[in-house]
């Protein structure tokens, strides 16, 4: 198996990039449209209890919700291709950057806001200055956890003509070709643990240089 995954990287290299990009493409463009949905829904839930139990219902019957089903659903509405795909994703996308948005910015002690507010900030500088900074190490775990989800996710978004490195696996499958499977799935597989230790170090940094109440 070894000799046909070096041969395929030799005689198709430029497919299997073409490939890379595809999901990458896919996925960012999911991951952005879900952070312009999330995370003012996610500072609202912070500040309103009861949009926060809503918010929370919400995400926790989108997360009952399988990945392939939803991509299903969505075809008879929607056809196949880039669009259905992107939504199906962005539902499955939502639900951990929601939710850790609203943890993060709920942990923010209070002592830290009435400092910023003793010294003159308004809701505004208070939000930018304090808030964002201490609910960040949360709110990066949370796309951490969605980004993740969404490039495993998108491997069957091929099912729907989307493209992007679930090609190779289901291309593989077809033919019974157990390289091009290998090479789909562990190319997915690297990609989640380098955002899984990515992000991971730069959430330690942040919480390193994050102050401390005695």
């Amino acid at each position: 198996m070894l000799s046909q995954i070096i041969r395929y990287f030799q005689l198709n290299s430029q497919q299997y990039w073409g490939y890379v990009g595809q999901h990458l493409t896919l996925s960012l463009s999911v991951l952005l449209i879900a952070l312009i949905i999330s995370l003012p829904l996610g500072y609202l839930g912070s500040r309103h209890p009861k949009v926060a139990l809503i918010c929370s219902s919400f995400s926790q019957i989108l997360r009952i919700i399988p990945s392939l089903g939803l991509l299903f659903l969505l075809i008879p509405l929607m056809g196949t291709g880039i669009i259905p795909a992107e939504i199906a994703l962005i539902i499955l996308a939502i639900p951990p950057i929601l939710i850790n948005t609203i943890l993060g910015f709920n942990e923010v002690a209070s002592v830290y806001q009435e400092v910023g507010t003793a010294l003159g900030m308004n809701e505004s500088q208070l939000l930018w200055q304090v808030k964002v900074p201490l609910a960040l190490p949360y709110i990066l775990n949370g796309i951490k956890l969605s980004l993740i989800e969404i490039v495993a996710s998108a491997t069957l978004a091929t099912y729907i003509g989307a493209g992007g490195l679930g090609t190779l696996i289901f291309t593989g499958l077809g033919l019974y070709d157990m390289a091009d499977v290998v090479i789909g799935g562990g190319s997915v597989t690297l990609l989640s643990l380098l955002i899984m230790v990515g992000f991971d170090l730069l959430i330690g940094r942040l919480q390193k240089r994050a102050p401390v109440i005695d």
